[in-house]
């Protein structure tokens, strides 16, 4: 039996990227805890791959407190000086505190009654938007949605949430449906919206 098809980016050499493609990019998300992790991962990922993030995935969340906000937003100079040091994650002082800046960020929006769950699925309609994506040049960097989120999370104190990385967030947590047309999960991921 032969392997399905599967979008051009997806790394056939790497069971995590596979297994992140099959199972979890492209699926709408509403789980709050994964909303904020992803937002973060996505920012980390800025000028490196994606495949370097993802292997770094659970050393970013045991360095990051299972990604617990509260306890994110209360890290002082000790705890940044940790995370420096931390081979397990990006070693970059503006994406560890953008996190934190993120963190608090987040907390904010939950005292105001917010969710990430409902301020992003909120931009759609409560649907994600599925694309036909024919060829991998048929996929956007960012869009004209990417771009109205990224200023207004900015404007909300989030960091490094330009349009290109909230675009690429839009179709980790499934708000955008991005599969390649000839793509097995392309269909499946539709039918969950």
């Amino acid at each position: 039996m032969s392997d399905p098809v599967r979008c051009s980016w997806a790394n056939p050499a790497n069971p995590r990227y596979i297994a992140y493609h099959d199972e979890e990019w492209g699926v709408p998300c509403h789980d709050e805890r994964r909303l904020f992790e992803m937002l973060n991962l996505e920012g980390a990922q800025a000028g490196l791959s994606w495949e370097t993030i993802l292997n770094k995935r659970a050393s970013y969340a045991a360095a990051f407190d299972g990604w617990d906000p509260a306890k994110i937003a209360a890290y002082g100079p000790d705890k940044v000086a940790e995370l420096l040091a931390n081979p397990g994650i990006v070693r970059n002082r503006l994406k560890v505190a953008a996190a934190i800046s993120n963190a608090q960020a987040y907390l904010r929006m939950r005292e105001q009654g917010e969710t990430l769950d409902g301020y992003l699925w909120g931009w759609v309609g409560g649907k994600p938007l599925c694309n036909h994506i024919g060829a991998p040049g048929d996929r956007p960097a960012k869009t004209e949605l990417s771009d109205r989120i990224s200023k207004d999370l900015a404007k909300r104190g989030f960091k490094f949430v330009g349009s290109t990385i909230v675009y690429a967030y839009l179709q980790g947590v499934g708000i955008v449906n991005d599969h390649d047309a000839a793509c097995f999960r392309q269909r499946e991921c539709a039918r969950l919206g």
